[in-house]
This record gives C-alpha cells, structure tokens and sequence, in this order.
C-alpha cells in the first residue's frame, strides 16, 4: 500500500512518448483549482485520482510537474512512518501551509500503514470471492501460475468457472493503476493458461482495459477503494477529508457482479 504513494513528477516510465494533447488543458485546469483552494494541501496521488475522469494519472501528473516547475504550486516530499514517500502540493500563496500538511499526512499516515494496506488488498480478494460464488461462479484455484509457466513469475489471484467458461482472476484494490507491465503479464499468464482474464480493478485507463477485451476478456471497474468493514470509520474520514473514492462495504453491490454476468451469458 505504501508504495502507491510514491509519485515523481514528469514522465513515466511506463509511458514514453510525447505529451498527449490533453495535458495542456489539465495544466490551464489546476492551475484554475489551486487558485480556488489556496489554502489548501494535497499530494500527487490524491489529485490524480481525484481527476482521472477527465485525465489519465500520467497526464494529471505532468500538469502539476509543469505548474512546480513554473513556480505557480510548491512542492515537498515526505516521508511516511511506513518509509513510502508522497509529494505534498500547494498553491504558492498559502504561507501557513504546515499545519494543513501535518494534517494531511498524519491521515495518509493512517491508511499507509502496512497492516491496514494488507487487510485492505485481503478485504477485496474476500469480497470478489464471496460476490462471485453467489453468483454461481465456481473456484478453480488460487494463486495459479501453471505448471509451465515461466515467463515472469507472476500468478492469479483465482481461477473462476461457469458455463464451461474459466476465468483468470487478478484482483487490484488501490488507489493507482495497477503495473502495467504486471497487467499485460497477467494477460499472457491467462493465454498460456487457456483462459480468459478478468481483471477486478478500482480503476484502469481506457487503452488497457481494451488490451484485455482484445484478449478475450473483461476489465471490471469498482471505481471504490473496499476499506475492510471494520474500518469503516477510517474510510469514511479517508473520502471526507482528501476526497477520494473509498468505502466500507459488507459485500460487493449485487450490480458489481451483475456487470460482468451480463457479459459473461452474452460471450459464451
């Protein structure tokens, strides 16, 4: 968990090539919302997601790397409790931004902390699993590389099967984009395997989610961050004071499964 909360500004290196077109309107956009929150504090990965359906991370990010660069927002690391780091952010006319930033650290503090990022991949996996076998979908194994398998290590979460259709299940449930080296891994691991991937992600870019439709799977989107429910209080003060989308549920929302179902019946 900790680890998503390391963020540097400029390019990624998962995605080289030349600027898309649409950072330019995110540059013009923050520059806009630092103006109306400049008393405020955030950090990279917040503000990422707190945009990413207008922009992909990747083009949110440059935009505040160009608008540090320009003097318009300051920036600070820092380091957490755990060691991760984050990048703090701030319009350049908020003088007493220290105590905002002690605050807001101090929360992220909260939910980095490695026990509670543990149980909070663990709690999706559990929910996944508990949503999938109410809707008839059998498990056909846990943690499945395949015999043969050498290509990179990697392995999936589960094994699903329903009408004769087997499913490779990886379960993603973070803030940020899951690896994209790691996804298109997963992806071989399930051609190898002889079956389809199914990727279960808080959030995925467009582009990748095709990648999986053109191999013959199906991307499904939570939006939510799933807090296990005995940190409920956690994840309501997490979207509360930062804004993101996090939530505590007992189970997955029966149109979740649903979504894939519906699918599911319409690809044999």
């Amino acid at each position: 968990m900790v680890s998503e909360e390391r963020e540097d500004f400029g390019k990624r290196e998962d995605e080289e090539g030349p600027s898309d077109p649409k950072e330019e309107e995110a540059v013009t956009h923050l520059e806009k919302f630092f103006g109306t929150n400049k008393e405020a504090v955030y950090f990279s990965r917040q503000l990422e997601v707190i945009h990413e359906d207008r922009w992909f991370h990747w083009i949110t990010n440059r935009a505040l790397g160009r608008l540090n660069e320009q003097g318009l927002i300051k920036s600070e690391e820092r380091t957490l409790s755990s060691g991760g780091k984050i990048i703090l952010l701030w319009h350049r006319a908020h003088r007493y931004y220290r105590r905002d930033a002690k605050r807001l650290v101090g929360l992220v503090n909260e939910y980095a902390n490695p026990n509670i990022g543990s149980a909070i991949g663990l709690n999706a996996e559990l929910l996944v699993l508990e949503g999938f076998a109410k809707n008839e979908f059998v498990t056909r194994g846990r943690n499945t590389k395949g015999k043969e398998w050498v290509g990179s290590g990697h392995d999936l979460d589960f094994i699903f099967e329903r009408d004769g259709i087997a499913y490779g299940v990886e379960v993603k449930n973070k803030l940020g984009y899951m690896d994209y080296k790691e996804l298109r891994a997963k992806v071989a691991l399930c051609r190898h395997l002889g079956i389809r991937p199914l990727m279960v992600a808080r959030m995925l870019p467009k582009a990748w989610i095709k990648e999986v439709i053109d191999a013959g799977g199906f991307a499904l989107i939570m939006k939510w961050q799933l807090y296990p429910y005995t940190h409920k209080e956690l994840a309501r003060r997490v979207k509360a004071e930062l804004g993101l989308p996090v939530d505590a549920p007992k189970a997955l929302e029966d149109g979740t499964v649903l979504r894939f179902e519906k699918w599911h019946r319409e690809n044999p």
